[in-house]
C-alpha cells in the first residue's frame, strides 16, 4: 500500500556552510572566523538593534556572513569587532534566502587596508 508524504530535500552543501555555497560567487574568497556586531544604517544612523554575526568568508573588498536581520540589496551596514579595530559601513550586494538565515555579501563603503591578509 502507497502512502504520499513529504520530505525535506538535502543539500548538496549539508555539513558544509551554507555561506560558502555563496562564497562560489566571489573567486578571491577567504575563509574567516571574525566576530562582528552588525547592525543597518538607516538614512545615516546606526540602528539601535543590532545582531552578533561572524564573518565567515572575506575578499579585500567584500565580506560574506550568514544573518537573521532582514536585508536587502543596496542596504547600508555598519560592522564592528569587539575591540574596534575593525569598524567599517558596507552595503549589501548579494542576498541569498535560506529557511531560518539570510546569506548576505557586502561591499566596503571605503578601501579598508589590511584586513584579511592572505598568505
Amino acid at each position: 500500500m502507497a502512502h504520499q508524504a513529504t520530505a525535506t530535500a538535502r543539500s548538496a552543501q549539508d555539513g558544509v556552510s551554507s555561506v560558502a555555497g555563496l562564497a562560489r560567487f566571489f573567486p578571491d574568497a577567504t575563509p574567516t572566523r571574525v566576530p562582528v556586531q552588525l547592525a543597518r544604517v538607516i538614512e545615516g544612523q546606526v540602528e539601535e538593534r543590532s545582531e552578533s554575526t561572524v564573518i565567515e568568508f572575506g575578499t579585500v573588498r567584500e565580506v560574506l556572513f550568514a544573518c537573521n536581520t532582514p536585508l536587502e540589496f543596496a542596504d547600508d551596514l555598519k560592522l564592528r569587532n569587539a575591540d574596534g579595530s575593525f569598524d567599517v559601513e558596507a552595503r549589501v550586494v548579494a542576498v541569498q534566502y535560506h529557511p531560518g538565515k539570510i546569506l548576505v555579501a557586502a561591499r566596503f563603503k571605503r578601501d579598508v587596508p589590511n584586513w584579511i591578509v592572505k598568505s
